[in-house]
């Protein structure tokens, strides 16, 4: 059977005044715990990393295994724009029990991938039995990876596998030809769960499942079962929800407002969405919910 895994990429809850939501935090970790995806992906893209200080980090973290690590996998992000902070991030995230990571390419700056490879080198040799994903997000960190250094990477010990955001099906397939028959690989494109696996990739990171997660477990049993007609209609109904709310954490704090899960804001510069898209939010959450 083809894996498809569904990874929630988790949203971080925030007070109005910037402060960090902890317990908000905790309400959506234990909302996401009972969504039957395989595992969580925290201080992702979608859980806002940048704006996140250290003393946060170790509350998130700590959080997040507590009220996740039972039931599902507990993917940490650690990726900043240099190798010494991300190991140093590491380091506090194995302190708390963590032993699953990602990161993400260095970003701001423009690297090589001597430079790259050097910044995944240093943190293959911290991970002390534990395993990591390279992130690859071109369009957030301005640095790509060629299909080449993914392979070179993948033979990085304890590097096993990839996460690949908003880049096409035909780079999934390019690095899914250059890697290793066992590296993983995950899409970060919410609605191409299936697309992606005839890809060659082994699930998703999705946001959108933060919120509504029934239609993606929907997408994956019927594509299990190789059933054409329920595998259109749960796309059809994952391609509505993801139109919906899409990559954009304010609508995903919004719609977890109108669950009654957590109260919290985006801490980053995001806007607010307008009645017209509260009511759309309404309406798949009647849906879908």
């Amino acid at each position: 059977m083809t894996r498809r895994d569904i990874l929630t990429a988790v949203p971080t809850s925030f007070h109005p005044d910037g402060t960090l939501d902890e317990p908000g935090s905790r309400a959506i970790f234990r909302h996401v715990a009972q969504s039957g995806n395989e595992g969580a992906f925290v201080l992702g893209t979608t859980g806002e990393f940048p704006s996140v200080d250290d003393t946060e980090f170790r509350t998130i973290v700590s959080a997040a295994l507590e009220e996740m690590s039972k039931v599902m996998r507990v993917v940490v992000h650690v990726g900043q724009s240099s190798a010494f902070e991300a190991v140093r991030r590491m380091r506090v995230a194995q302190s708390l029990g963590a032993t699953e990571f990602a990161a993400m390419t260095p970003y701001f700056l423009v690297s090589s991938e001597r430079g790259m490879f050097d910044y995944f080198s240093k943190l293959s040799d911290q991970l002390a039995g534990g395993e990591l994903y390279v992130y690859i997000y071109p369009a957030r960190s301005g640095n790509s990876v060629s299909a080449s250094l993914l392979a070179r990477l993948s033979g990085l010990p304890g590097i096993v596998g990839a996460k690949v955001s908003e880049l096409p099906l035909e780079t999934i397939a390019e690095y899914r030809a250059a890697v290793p028959e066992g590296f993983i690989i995950y899409t970060g494109a919410d609605r191409d769960l299936v697309n992606a696996a005839n890809a060659g990739a082994q699930g998703v990171v999705s946001g959108v499942s933060s919120i509504l997660p029934k239609p993606f477990r929907a997408l994956a049993a019927a594509a299990d079962e190789g059933n054409s007609e329920l595998i259109a209609a749960a796309q059809d109904d994952v391609d509505d929800v993801v139109r919906v709310i899409g990559g954009d954490m304010a609508s995903m704090k919004m719609a977890l407002r109108l669950m009654g899960i957590a109260d919290g804001v985006c801490r980053m510069a995001l806007d607010t969405p307008d009645a017209a898209a509260v009511s759309e939010l309404e309406r798949v959450i009647a849906a879908y919910r």
